[in-house]
């Protein structure tokens, strides 16, 4: 009894790291297709919930990458990065906020969101399953430090046919939750870099706060 006792954990324990090991494959894959595009295009849509403060937000976000620069826009809102300087502008307060480049995972950056389980995260296959018609893996992503991080758990739902991202929900610890729906992704197409550059002369009356 006790030998199939053992077996039987053993068993148990097999099947989770056989659950990890897929997870991991086909997240290093993905990664390897994203990083491979020299530039890419990406729009989505975002809905932001919490039922204790009743925030139910819904909008559209795009994304245009290219190497470490991007320009997003999310709402009214939008970043401008050049690889090396941040500048954040929000039109409600007419203010830009400019700050060195970070890798925080808070980053607005169209690249990050796409591949943010590189870094900070451990990966665990849940199932497949079908997202509108089509097959998906469905991933989960928790953070190794939960004491640092905001997210409780992230679900990734990726395309088993294309090995693309179609939805990622992020699960934060205040109760907030942000579905994430790509809706269309455009890869290595001709973006000028001047896509990237901040002219405050376009932004005459807003204040700049730099970090």
């Amino acid at each position: 009894m006790r030998l199939l006792f053992s077996f039987l954990i053993g068993l148990v324990f097999a099947n989770l790291y056989a659950q990890d090991t897929k997870s991991q494959a086909i997240l290093d894959k993905l990664s390897l297709k994203i990083n491979n595009y020299k530039t890419f295009y990406v729009e989505f849509t975002a809905l932001i919930k919490n039922t204790s403060t009743g925030q139910n937000d819904n909008t559209i976000g795009k994304g245009w990458v290219k190497g470490d620069k991007y320009f997003a826009t999310f709402g009214d809102n939008s970043v401008i990065s050049n690889g090396l300087k941040t500048w954040n502008i929000a039109k409600d307060d007419k203010s830009v906020y400019e700050s060195d480049s970070d890798n925080s995972e808070e980053s607005l950056n169209p690249k990050k969101i796409m591949t943010l389980w590189e870094t900070g995260f451990k990966n665990k296959y849940e199932k497949e399953s079908k997202l509108n018609a089509e097959i998906v893996h469905i991933i989960n992503l928790y953070p190794k430090d939960v004491a640092k991080s905001d997210y409780h758990t992230i679900v990734l739902y990726i395309s088993k046919t294309k090995n693309d991202l179609k939805k990622a929900i992020m699960k934060l610890k205040d109760g907030t939750i942000m579905t994430y729906t790509v809706v269309k992704l455009t890869p290595n197409l001709v973006i000028d870099d001047a896509k990237f550059i901040f002219d405050k002369k376009k932004f005459p009356d807003y204040a700049i706060i730099k970090d």
